[in-house]
């Protein structure tokens, strides 16, 4: 089963570019997952489990980096994409 994840991080800091780009140059150092960046969220497809086992590990090595963080994440099946479902 495919995921689609659409996550967005707000680093709660004076400085929050650097650790969003880190965190965006983390996460496109997986070749098993497809990457599309935008001004306001970082869209994520790959396979169910292992994106999500990817997400948890890149959030979490951000929390214990950063601090307080904010991540907005949405979560499509992208098997039913385009499907109507």
């Amino acid at each position: 089963m495919k995921l689609v994840a659409e996550i967005s991080l707000y680093p709660l800091a004076d400085k929050y570019i650097a650790p969003i780009q880190t965190f965006i140059d983390r996460i496109n150092q997986y070749p098993e997952l497809e990457i599309d960046t935008s001004a306001t969220s970082t869209r994520i497809s790959g396979e169910y489990l292992p994106t999500m086992e990817i997400l948890a590990k890149e959030m979490q090595r951000s929390h214990q980096e950063i601090g307080q963080a904010i991540f907005v994440c949405k979560f499509l099946n992208g098997d039913a994409m385009g499907s109507g479902r």
